[in-house]
């Protein structure tokens, strides 16, 4: 394992950057450690503008950062929607349906396809490659013949072919105003009429994101912590620790 920095440049704006660095010098903190993900060190990089020493750690369940291999969190997420898969294979095999599984994952299908193929899914969707739901439901009514079952696993941002997202709401005044999520549903319903079993759907939403982490995001997150530590003492700052090889 090499724990490595980058200190890459960021293009997002965030307007309150200047207001934080200012409460920032006033409570005279010497260095700021950033722990979090694409928005958090979005923010970190604008503080970093203004002239406050800072440090990244990555955290997010996404594993969606750029230069580092892994992500804290990731390991986590990936183990209980994996535990959910399995827990579901016993009502899915019992009554022969289809069931699918939607997991978090706005842009990136890391946790879809981690979990996927741990659970043993029989068909993975990611946002990375829109679907074609007759090639999913293809794929459903052979199984269907031959073993009665179908796992389907989802990420919240698969999109069909030719077209787009499942947007479950808009919060206008938010920095992320749209909300994804319902793709389950909206693939239950596309596929009832081109299957012959029932399909259920089952979204695990924000219960992904907490409770133990496992052992090996505690181990990363302890090195990413120390590294951290040491960028500090040795003075090295806007930077973001990550993970190479």
């Amino acid at each position: 394992t090499m724990l490595g920095t980058t200190n890459r440049g960021n293009p997002f704006q965030v307007g309150r950057g200047p207001d934080v660095a200012q409460r920032l010098r006033e409570l005279e903190i010497d260095v700021l450690v950033a722990v979090g993900g694409d928005g958090s060190l979005n923010i970190a990089h604008q503080i970093s503008l203004e002239g406050i020493p800072t440090i990244g750690v990555p955290k997010t369940i996404d594993n969606d950062l750029e230069h580092t291999d892994l992500t804290t969190g990731f390991d986590s997420a990936v183990a209980f929607a994996t535990e959910c898969i399995d827990r579901l294979v016993s009502t899915t095999t019992a009554h022969g349906r289809v069931m699918v599984i939607e997991v978090m994952g706005r842009t990136a299908g890391w946790i879809a396809l981690h979990a996927g193929l741990a659970g043993g899914a029989d068909v993975i969707l990611i946002p990375e490659r829109p679907y074609r739901i007759d090639e999913v439901a293809r794929v459903c009514r052979e199984r269907e013949a031959r073993q009665r079952y179908t796992l389907v696993c989802v990420a919240e941002g698969a999109k069909p072919e030719g077209g787009g997202v499942t947007v479950k709401e808009r919060i206008e005044d938010s920095r992320e105003p749209v909300r994804l999520g319902g793709v389950g549903n909206v693939l239950r319903a596309q596929l009832e009429p081109l299957v012959g079993c029932e399909v259920r759907t089952t979204i695990l939403g924000h219960v992904e994101r907490g409770g133990p982490p496992t052992p090996f995001d505690r181990v990363l997150a302890t090195q990413y912590g120390h590294a951290a530590a040491r960028l500090v003492a040795a003075r090295e700052f806007n930077r973001v620790v990550v993970l190479h090889g």
